[in-house]
């Protein structure tokens, strides 16, 4: 006889799920932090690649077709994080769950924020020197360079108040889909949880800081290495910022998603 159990824990089991793992994930020792905070990094940077290379390959596809297919590939990223195990900065903004239930301080919740974030932007970083060394950019006779570069560009163009909000929308998509992957039974049932939602906001260009982290230095170290000419706007001060104000839209998005639910489900316990 076949299995009638639910596909995915009901939304009050994975809440009380979640605050246990929020504490678990504040109490790290700081060598386990930086280790996999850097994995993650890397593994976003995956996702980012590959989403880089669907960008520049599918260019006759229509504007929004070629969005979600961009988004799908870039999917691999938060799957080999949730799957293989890593600590990525966005995902732990759901702390404030744990925050709010008193069972980790502001110490502790900052402390696990900056050291993952750290580690994040190190990974990201390696992965992307490794692709310019292993020659990613000349892909496609220079169509992954100048996918990337364009990307970057844009990104970078973006005023304060469009990043910020767009890193709310972004980093609530990816908390939703981290959400569901803790209440799903299977490595099957995780993937099919996590792919539409991260496809979402990649489609609709919205900005998550890690996968920036290997965006914006992709597409400036590209244009250094292939003498293209540098868009107007794009500098890595410009990234920077940018990558700031992303950052503080994703821990607003994440953060009010992890007070959302302990509100509904864990304030009376």
């Amino acid at each position: 006889m076949a299995d009638a159990s639910p596909a995915i824990d009901p939304p009050e089991d994975i809440a009380a799920a979640i605050a246990d793992t929020c504490v678990d994930k504040a109490t790290l020792p700081a060598g386990k932090v930086i280790g996999l905070g850097v994995l993650a990094g890397a593994y976003i940077g995956f996702g980012s690649l590959v989403a880089v290379l669907i960008g520049a390959g599918v260019g006759d596809l229509p504007y929004g077709l070629t969005q979600v297919a961009a988004g799908i590939g870039f999917a691999l990223g938060l799957i080999l994080v949730l799957l293989a195990g890593a600590e990525l900065f966005t995902g732990n903004t759901l702390m404030t769950l744990a925050l709010a239930q008193r069972r980790i301080g502001p110490g502790q919740l900052l402390r696990a924020w900056g050291l993952v974030w750290l580690a994040n932007l190190v990974g990201a970083l390696l992965l992307v020197l490794l692709a310019i060394g292993a020659g990613l950019h000349l892909a496609g006779d220079g169509a992954f360079a100048a996918s990337a570069i364009e990307l970057a560009a844009e990104k970078a163009s973006k005023s304060a108040a469009s990043i910020i909000a767009s890193g709310i929308l972004a980093n609530m998509l990816v908390c939703v889909a981290v959400w569901m992957a803790a209440g799903a039974k299977s490595a099957v049932d995780k993937v099919a949880v996590i792919v539409p939602p991260v496809a979402a906001f990649v489609a609709l260009g919205l900005e998550h800081s890690i996968a920036n982290m290997s965006l914006l230095p992709l597409g400036l170290l590209a244009q250094m290495a292939t003498g293209a000419e540098l868009p107007a706007g794009l500098s890595w001060g410009a990234a920077g910022i940018s990558l700031l104000w992303s950052t503080l839209g994703n821990i607003i998005g994440g953060g009010g998603i992890g007070l959302a639910y302990w509100a509904i489900y864990l304030r009376a316990r």
